[in-house]
């Protein structure tokens, strides 16, 4: 039976949500700096921070992550003295209101309830016996903040800490002997762990595990930073990758834990609910007919991906129509199971992209949707867009249509297998595919694209860590991407000329053009590489350098892109004539979605990357070995190498002793390596 007053306490009243623009100017916020609760008043917005002045007068940019309570009524002051006396008074006032507050008492009437987290207004009005203002909730909090015994403050919801917690947290921050027992006993037992002794167990065990990793991942923002800082000075463990190795040690961490993916706020698991509902629309939304799609199954469908892809989203077929071709670029159709207001949508969204890993594959949606009700199975029915367009055999495009179709794809090749059909001419569709795709990116070079081939790193991991450079324009590759650039450009073209809303990718010409044409020259690529101009997303159309074309979108990859997913649903919404679901609003809003999301996964993706090429210098090449190395630049103090095997860029110390010149191939020798610290030396 609840205990009086609990009945609705799950509301959200008092969540600490900005609004943005006007609707946050004149409010009083309050942020925690070094210990001490500070108010400010909000003057302005910039993007992600508030411009306040805060109770000292200080002027400053807020971020709105640092943001412990908003407040709803708003404030003017018509200068600097009078803006610092109200906040002075405000907060003098919250101080003074601290003190009737009993947590404890508030503690045990919530700490049986199945409900573990309340909003902090419910609390403050227990707290009171009246009504919450602004000054109630703050006064509130700033008790939770101080006491930390009964309760746990995050994002405007107070978690109510059980019984054991809070008997831990008075034992530690109380009793001045209990916690030294902690720090003597909890020293001794993580230097047990860091000499081999993982077994090693003691009451606090898991409490001093959990601190460690905080601190190794967090530093000085980590909760209780100073007392771990404490507790490995007495297990004599304080080089900045100890706790690393005693995480490994006790089992907490494997060897190669990716600690950049740890340290994100990535989503890296599919909640209940999430997995639930992608099982959902699985079984209500089988019916792929009832919507005028075009049956294209007894057409010759084909996948080309590498071998262990398991999320398929495009396929190809060819006929031939009169003197020319008509291919059929065929997309899962995503959009049929994913749609604006569903959960997954909303998770699609956060996610922004799946993240491609040698050691791990982090999905933007459920496997049992990307690799199965959305994958291009072979031998399975499948709801598809499909862009069906006529090419000569000089590879112009005649005319093209996209519909909405239901495919069976009769084939899966790896590039491996499609290359070979293609080299050895085994295979007449892949032959005339392969003809295609070399006439659509001859077209595209001679129409001013800035193709710049680098070879594909590909690592491996087995009994350890390998690492192959592959070419990215190989015959078969090269077949796929022409196709998925034409499909692009075709799609963004279909949304653009009906004036609809869009999401564009856009990138002005370099600002310098080393060479025009196609070039394969690792030297002249990585060198045009660092001319390229910015990539840009805009919500309208506008010229892609880069691609070679007047406007271009992705639509091709809506199984691992938000982006493609939002513009499969324009697509969809003028095709089948019902109106397309997002606003131009809309789509400026998922413009930041994206960005924040891609920009994130790449973070993390780029720094695994790097993590395991170290690997791979330190167990495949090792200290004081030598190795190839193209120069790319040579500046005042320092010459720009990447590394001929692994495509690794780094810095050599300039060499009095002789002379090279950019573009040589040089010997350099491996001076340092460590990959757990990001960092490698090299030496002539």
């Amino acid at each position: 039976m609840r205990k009086p007053g609990f009945t609705g306490a799950g509301s959200n009243k008092g969540y600490p949500k900005l609004e943005g623009g006007k609707n946050v100017l004149g409010k009083i916020v309050e942020y925690v700096d070094q210990g001490k609760f500070i108010c400010a008043l909000v003057q302005g917005e910039d993007g992600k921070r508030l411009r306040v002045i805060n109770q000292n007068g200080r002027e400053m940019k807020l971020p709105q992550a640092r943001i412990v309570h908003l407040s709803d009524k708003k404030f003017s002051a018509d200068s600097r003295e009078a803006a610092m006396a109200l906040l002075q008074e405000t907060a003098a006032r919250r101080q003074a209101m601290m003190g009737p507050i009993n947590l404890q008492d508030i503690w045990e009437l919530a700490v049986g309830e199945e409900q573990a987290a309340f909003p902090a207004p419910f609390f403050a009005e227990l707290a009171f016996a009246e009504a919450a203002t602004d000054d109630h909730v703050a006064a509130f909090v700033r008790c939770v903040f101080g006491d930390r015994y009964y309760f746990k403050y995050k994002e405007g919801r107070v978690q109510v800490h059980s019984q054991e917690v809070v008997e831990q947290l008075q034992v530690m921050a109380h009793k001045e002997q209990e916690k030294e027992a902690l720090l003597e006993k909890g020293g001794q037992g993580l230097r047990a762990i860091y000499d081999g002794d993982a077994a090693c167990d003691w009451p606090e065990r898991q409490l001093c595990l959990e601190m460690v990793e905080n601190f190794y991942l967090q530093g000085n923002d980590a909760v209780d930073a100073a007392t771990t800082r404490e507790l490995l000075k007495r297990a004599n463990l304080g080089r900045p990758n100890d706790p690393y190795f005693i995480l490994v040690r006790a089992g907490i961490w494997h060897e190669d834990e990716n600690i950049p993916l740890l340290k994100s706020d990535l989503p890296t698991d599919f909640s209940e609910a999430e997995e639930e509902q992608a099982l959902a629309v699985q079984e209500q939304r089988l019916d792929f007919f009832d919507e005028g799609r075009l049956d294209l199954r007894d057409k010759p469908l084909l996948t080309i991906d590498a071998a262990s892809t398991r999320d398929l989203d495009d396929a190809l077929h060819l006929e031939k129509k009169g003197d020319n071709f008509l291919v059929g670029i065929h997309i899962a159709d995503v959009s049929h199971y994913v749609r604006p207001g569903d959960l997954l949508f909303d998770t699609a969204r956060e996610r922004s992209t799946s993240i491609y890993m040698a050691d791990r594959q982090i999905s933007m949606l459920p496997h049992s949707l990307s690799e199965k009700s959305c994958s291009l199975i072979a031998g399975v029915d499948r709801p598809a867009i499909s862009t069906l367009v006529e090419l000569t055999p000089a590879g112009e495009v005649v005319n093209s249509r996209i519909v909405r179709s239901v495919v069976n794809v009769k084939r899966r090749l790896s590039y491996v297998e499609a290359l070979d059909m293609a080299e050895q001419k085994s295979d007449g569709e892949i032959v005339v595919l392969t003809d295609l795709a070399q006439k659509l990116l001859a077209r595209r070079v001679a129409g001013g694209a800035v193709v710049m081939p680098v070879p594909d790193v590909n690592i491996r991991l087995d009994e350890g860590v390998e690492v192959r450079l592959a070419d990215s324009d190989s015959l078969s590759r090269t077949l796929v991407a022409e196709f998925m650039v034409l499909a692009n450009v075709l799609g963004a073209q279909y949304v653009s000329s009906r004036m609809e809303p869009g999401l564009y990718r856009s990138q002005d010409p370099p600002r310098q053009r080393l060479f025009e044409g196609l070039q394969r020259d690792l030297f002249l690529n990585f060198r045009q590489r660092r001319c390229l101009s910015r990539g840009h997303l805009l919500t309208v159309a506008k010229s892609h350098s880069g691609v070679g074309a007047d406007c271009y979108t992705t639509v091709t990859s809506p199984i691992r892109r938000f982006l493609d997913l939002v513009m499969q649903h324009q697509l969809v919404g003028i095709i089948s004539r019902k109106g397309t679901p997002f606003t131009e609003k809309d789509c400026k809003g998922f413009v930041g979605n994206i960005l924040h999301g891609v920009g994130r996964a790449n973070r993390v993706r780029n720094q695994r990357h790097r993590y395991w090429l170290l690997r791979y210098l330190e167990e495949g090449v090792g200290v004081g070995n030598s190795m190839d190395a193209l120069v790319l630049d040579i500046q005042a103090r320092r010459v720009q190498v990447v590394l001929s095997d692994i495509l690794m860029e780094g810095d050599l110390p300039h060499n009095p002793a002789g002379h090279v010149e950019a573009g040589d191939t040089v010997r350099v020798k491996l001076a340092k390596v460590s990959a757990l610290d990001n960092s490698f030396r090299l030496d002539w």
